[in-house]
C-alpha cells in the first residue's frame, strides 16, 4: 500500500505519461478505491498538478485538450455564479450584448430575465435555450459550424454574422489566462471567433475563475491589454493580480 504522497506522485506521473486517465484506471493501477482517487484528483487539481475531467484527469501539458461542456459546467460553480452576478451588474437597459459560448457566460444568460429592453447575440446553443422564452429580450444566434464539445458555433459563417453587428459589451470566457501568453483556447476556429467578438464590441469583458490562471492553450486569442475589463474570483493568485496592475488593465475580484 502506497503512502498518500507516494500515491499522489504516482497519479501525476501516470497522467503525464498517458496524457489522460480515468478514475477506474487509476483505482486499478494503485489498488485503492475510486473515492480515494477522486479525493486525490481534487487535491492535485487544487495544487495545479493536473486537470480533472468528468471521469478522470488529464495532464496540464495536453494543451489541445478541451473538456466537454458538461464537464466544465460542473467545475467551480460557486465562483462562476459570483463572476456572472458581477457581470450582470455591468449590463444596462437598452444594451446590446454578446455572450460567448462558455459555462460562465451561460450563467449570465440565466440571470437576464429581469431586463425589459435588451438585445443579446450569442453563438451558444445553451445560452439560446435559456433566453428563448424571455419575451423582453431580442435574441439572435450567429449560426456557423457547431462544436459539440462547447455547444457553440464557430468558423467563417459565425465570423461573417458577427461582422454585421456592433455591441456595447461582449462577455467572453477562456481556457487559458496568462500574464505573458495572454488569452488562449485549444481550438483555432474558437480563437478566431473570440477575436471577432472582441473586435465588434465597445467593451470586451473577460470572465475567468482561478483555474484558468497561468494556463496556456494551443491558440492565442488576444493579449491581456486588448480586454477592457476582467472579472475574476477571490482565489486568483496575488502574483497575477500584481501583474494585471503592472499592465494597467481594469479588473474586478469577486
Amino acid at each position: 500500500m502506497l503512502f498518500e504522497e507516494e500515491r499522489k506522485r504516482s497519479i501525476v506521473q501516470f497522467v503525464e505519461q498517458q496524457t489522460r486517465a480515468s478514475v477506474q484506471e487509476l483505482s486499478q493501477q494503485l489498488g485503492v478505491s475510486e473515492s480515494t482517487v477522486r479525493r486525490d484528483l481534487k487535491e492535485l487539481e487544487e495544487a495545479r498538478l493536473l486537470k480533472r475531467t468528468h471521469g478522470g484527469a488529464v495532464s496540464l501539458q495536453s494543451v489541445n485538450f478541451e473538456a466537454a461542456f458538461p464537464d466544465k459546467e460542473d467545475r467551480f460553480q460557486e465562483e462562476k455564479l459570483r463572476i456572472a452576478r458581477k457581470a450582470v451588474e455591468l449590463i444596462q437597459e437598452g444594451d446590446a450584448i454578446l455572450l460567448d459560448g462558455g459555462t460562465t457566460t451561460l450563467q449570465i444568460a440565466k440571470m437576464l430575465k429581469g431586463f425589459s429592453n435588451l438585445k443579446v447575440i450569442t453563438n451558444s446553443i445553451m445560452a439560446l435555450n435559456e433566453l428563448k422564452d424571455f419575451r423582453n429580450i431580442e435574441v439572435s444566434i450567429t449560426g456557423g459550424m457547431l462544436r459539440p464539445d462547447t455547444m457553440a458555433f464557430v468558423g467563417p459563417m459565425t465570423e461573417r454574422s458577427l461582422e454585421m453587428v456592433r455591441v456595447d459589451k461582449a462577455f467572453l470566457g477562456t481556457n487559458g489566462l496568462d500574464l505573458h501568453d495572454g488569452i488562449s483556447t485549444p481550438n483555432m476556429l474558437e480563437a478566431a471567433t473570440k477575436r471577432k467578438m472582441i473586435a465588434v464590441a465597445k467593451q470586451a469583458i473577460l470572465l475567468a475563475d482561478h483555474s484558468k490562471i497561468g494556463q496556456v492553450s494551443f491558440c492565442k486569442v488576444a493579449d491581456l491589454q486588448e480586454i477592457d475589463h476582467f472579472i475574476l474570483d477571490s482565489d486568483t493568485p496575488d502574483s497575477f493580480i500584481r501583474g494585471l496592475e503592472a499592465l494597467d488593465v481594469d479588473f474586478t475580484i469577486v
